[in-house]
């Protein structure tokens, strides 16, 4: 019996730790940049895109194209640092947890 109470407190500290986790990345920004910094795009923790910079340096109609790809990679850059930091909270979160491998969270 010690042990299913023991398992119970242990999910109520992770459900607590998961929400606390799950706002301090809705409240996260990360940057992701392309073109030596001439295009910034910000995430949130959880991917909504909060802003993106262009250097007016690159805005000529003929470089359209060229621009749409910073921002695909500049974006693509965020997400990743995002996805890191978030794996990071989640790895914090967990720490200790008897978890089997490929366990995805949040569920």
């Amino acid at each position: 019996m010690k042990d299913i109470m023991g398992m119970m407190k242990a999910a109520g500290e992770m459900k607590a730790k998961m929400e606390a986790m799950q706002a301090e990345l809705a409240e996260l920004v990360v940057e992701g940049r392309s073109g030596g910094g001439m295009v910034v795009v910000a995430l949130s923790g959880k991917g909504d895109v909060r802003g993106i910079k262009i250097d007016p340096a690159l805005l000529k109609p003929e470089d359209a194209e060229v621009i749409e790809d910073l921002i695909v990679a500049a974006f693509t850059d965020a997400k990743g640092k995002s996805e890191v930091e978030m794996q990071r909270k989640m790895a914090e979160a967990t720490a200790g947890l008897p978890i089997p491998p490929g366990m995805k969270f949040p569920f």
